[in-house]
């Protein structure tokens, strides 16, 4: 008898993930503030000429605003409203899963999550671990950029890593900062970048995080 001879896996490429928080919000969260749209610009002038196919952005005010900025310096970019790029709460630990010395903060602010957030959250995160991230299918390299949310960075830059699924708290992200990922087939998967702000003049940069933290 003969054998069916296995079918051959399907051809991979590199796929490139530019990921960026949203601009400066409105206190009502509204769109953003003047500040916000002056980020938003510069981040699209900063990415202008990358050979990004695709925009993906959450759905509130604030991330569609911005990308549809910076939609503006890659027109050949598809731009998508997408759920999975929303602001949500990712994952939950337990307390024995964090160190000792900080569960008590650290619970103490998921503790404002509500009961639809602790519920709807893992399975958005685990979406878009599937969508966003490994190797891209097809025989061709890939550049997408997600405008989202602090949460989210955080969890994608933490499964790249393969850190704890707790340790996405803690890795926190400036308005319209760059954080670049890449998976190259056969490779261990890289942070080329982490919240860069280069393309921000001084005082737009550190937007979103406590005066003390700006560096």
């Amino acid at each position: 008898m003969s054998s069916t001879p296995p079918t051959p896996p399907e051809p991979t490429a590199t796929r490139y993930l530019y990921l960026a928080r949203h601009g400066e919000a409105l206190p009502d969260g509204s769109g953003l503030s003047e500040r916000g749209e002056r980020q938003a610009a510069l981040l699209g002038e900063r990415l202008a000429g990358r050979p990004i196919s695709s925009i993906h952005h959450g759905p509130l005010p604030r991330a569609a605003r911005t990308a549809h900025l910076v939609s503006a310096h890659l027109p050949d970019a598809t731009l998508t409203v997408s759920d999975l790029a929303g602001d949500y709460v990712p994952y939950v630990p337990e307390r024995h899963e964090l160190p000792p010395d900080s569960a008590d903060f650290l619970l103490a602010f998921l503790s404002h999550s509500t009961p639809e957030e602790r519920e709807h959250g893992p399975a958005l995160a685990a979406g878009a671990v599937e969508r966003f991230t490994g190797p891209a299918p097809g025989g061709n390299e890939r550049h997408e950029l997600l405008i989202t949310h602090a949460f989210l960075i955080a969890w994608l830059l933490r499964h790249t890593l393969d850190a704890p699924k707790w340790r996405w708290l803690g890795l926190n992200q400036a308005n319209t900062g760059l954080t670049v990922l890449r998976w190259t087939p056969g490779r261990p998967p890289a942070v080329l970048l982490q919240n860069d702000q280069r393309h921000l003049p001084a005082e737009l940069r550190w937007t979103g995080f406590p005066p003390e933290h700006h560096l």
